[in-house]
């Protein structure tokens, strides 16, 4: 009787090759298609914050066009004035798919004097400002900055 040797029978062997080949690709491809979606999830977050930045910065902008923001009527010391509704801080200025909102607090007063300032004391009025832009998909950034007026 003739004994058959197992291991040195090559039928076969190609497709088991090829399975396991296949096997591998689907693998890469699989997690190239994870990363991929995860780029496309990170890409998109970006780009909500970064809408929602332009808008805190937007926000920056309207308090330096608004006068009365920082003007005679906001001038008690831990005061502020909430924008752009003072008489509710949760509304939003709409700027598209984004808006803004914030206030501006009246820290205190210190006396100085530099050039150019006429004959007498001047006052520098010391104030912060928060500003908050909101983006898509709830993105939300918040902006904190000090400015100065002169003024009696």
């Amino acid at each position: 009787m003739k004994e058959k040797c197992l291991l040195k029978n090559e039928d076969g062997s190609v497709l088991v090759i090829a399975l396991i080949m296949m096997g591998l690709l689907i693998l890469l491809g699989v997690s190239a298609s994870t990363t991929t979606e995860i780029e496309i999830q990170i890409a998109g977050n970006e780009r909500s914050h970064g809408i929602a930045f332009y808008a805190a910065e937007t926000a920056g902008a309207y308090v330096a066009g608004s006068p009365e923001l920082y003007g005679a009527d906001n001038i008690t010391v831990g005061g502020y004035i909430d924008f752009p509704d003072d008489g509710d801080a949760s509304v939003r200025y709409a700027l598209g798919s984004a808006s803004f909102n914030g206030d501006v607090e009246y820290l205190g007063r210190f006396a100085g004097r530099s050039s150019g300032d006429s004959a007498g004391q001047v006052w520098h009025h010391r104030y912060k400002m928060r500003c908050s832009g909101y983006g898509p998909s709830n993105a939300k950034t918040q902006i904190e900055a000090g400015f100065y007026r002169r003024g009696l």
